[in-house]
């Protein structure tokens, strides 16, 4: 049987992913004697879609990639919601790698990855979490990008905010179970809405929510009401309703619930997806519904363009064109979450707020050994804390 496409674990770390002109610089390196004790900071030039701030996610991934690499590794902890940039335009360093490069240069290309669309994500689903405000928020993305990456969708969106997961692996990886209902092609094969109610019902173990899609053949008032009939313990309903059948989803919501509630089902949720995204959850806000299904605008997330890049060989600063030379060290004001940069890791910087700021980098891996470990629930509440003092929850 042919294999997927995906690579192993095996083949991620023997660099057999990795752009092929890392391999060759390597080589070069090696034969020519070049090579040298160097320092690499990972910075972002710029937010995608104008975004005022971004959420670092994929450390941890990272630091297991080069778990037993004779490096030194500092950085801003995952999770920490950053802006790209100091007051005065300098990229802000979200992490410094040290060592000889031959030791890691050619990891550069799994570094970024590991990265890139795991802050992406995260950062998309902080801004679906804030617009859903205290809404429950499940992600559904996984349909829409490469199944190899599923757990990694599922963490990132977790900690982005996203309340639950809908993979099994994915769960596994944040220590929850994992959530949803069941697909429209439960009720088609079971030929009716009723159907499908009493068999989830009857079959599905007690301690899986009880929450009907509603929307396959009937009415979804009329839908709603006998799933509350038929489920004594009913959890919810869910509305996937495709735009072409929907007309006003926000005027949908608001017809069920009034339903629901004069008919006596006040405790009844209602669920929304299909769809959504930021703008369209916000547009939803106050209809009735209870918590979002998010999928594709989560986990086809812009990929936030992090580099990494040389700035100091053999005690000497380096840079090449466009970037700041020197290992530096990156400050936040503990009040308004500002950032700044210096060349000092013991430099009195004041935040315009008038603030002393902080030095947030802490040491993450010293000649290959882990320093710091969180677990994805507790970076979680790191990016909670930081929304609500940013204002955004």
């Amino acid at each position: 049987m042919d294999r997927l496409f995906a690579a192993s674990e095996k083949e991620i770390r023997d660099a057999y992913t990795t752009d092929v002109y890392f391999e060759r610089t390597r080589k070069i390196l090696n034969s020519s004697g070049s090579d040298g004790d160097v320092w690499a900071e990972f910075t972002l030039g710029s937010i995608p879609n104008k975004w005022p701030w971004a959420v670092l996610c994929g450390t941890e991934e990272l630091l297991r990639l080069m778990e037993g690499m004779n490096v030194d590794i500092f950085g801003v902890p995952e999770g920490t919601i950053f802006r790209s940039r100091s007051p005065k335009g300098i990229r802000v360093p979200l992490m410094n790698i040290h060592g000889r490069y031959t030791e890691f240069g050619e990891m550069e290309t799994a570094m970024l990855g590991v990265l890139c669309h795991p802050s992406g994500v995260a950062t998309a689903a902080a801004r679906v979490r804030c617009a859903a405000k205290d809404k429950k928020v499940m992600a559904f993305g996984n349909r829409r990008m490469h199944p190899a990456i599923s757990g990694v969708l599922d963490r990132s969106a977790y900690i982005g905010g996203c309340d639950d997961v809908a993979s099994k692996m994915g769960a596994d990886i944040i220590g929850r179970e994992a959530a949803g209902t069941v697909p429209h092609a439960l009720m088609l094969m079971m030929g009716s809405d009723e159907a499908a109610f009493r068999a989830f019902d009857e079959i599905i173990e007690k301690s899986v929510p009880r929450i009907m899609l509603i929307d396959t053949f009937s009415d979804e008032r009329e839908a709603s009401i006998n799933a509350c009939k038929m489920i004594k313990d009913l959890k919810g309903v869910r509305l996937d309703t495709p735009s072409s059948r929907r007309g006003s989803l926000k005027e949908i919501i608001q017809e069920v619930r009034w339903e629901l509630d004069s008919k006596g089902y006040r405790s009844v949720d209602i669920i929304a997806s299909g769809g959504l995204d930021e703008n369209s959850i916000r547009e939803l806000m106050g209809s009735g519904v209870s918590g979002f299904g998010v999928g594709t605008s989560i986990s086809n997330a812009p990929t936030l363009d992090i580099s990494m890049d040389l700035v100091c060989k053999d005690g000497s600063s380096i840079s090449k064109k466009g970037k700041f030379g020197g290992r530096k060290y990156t400050y936040r004001c503990p009040t308004c979450l500002s950032m700044d940069v210096s060349l000092s890791d013991k430099a009195d910087m004041m935040c315009s707020c008038g603030t002393v700021m902080e030095l947030i980098e802490v040491p993450l891996m010293r000649a290959g050994k882990r320093m710091h470990r969180r677990a994805p629930a507790e970076i979680r509440e790191y990016v909670m804390a930081q929304l609500k003092q940013l204002g955004e929850l």
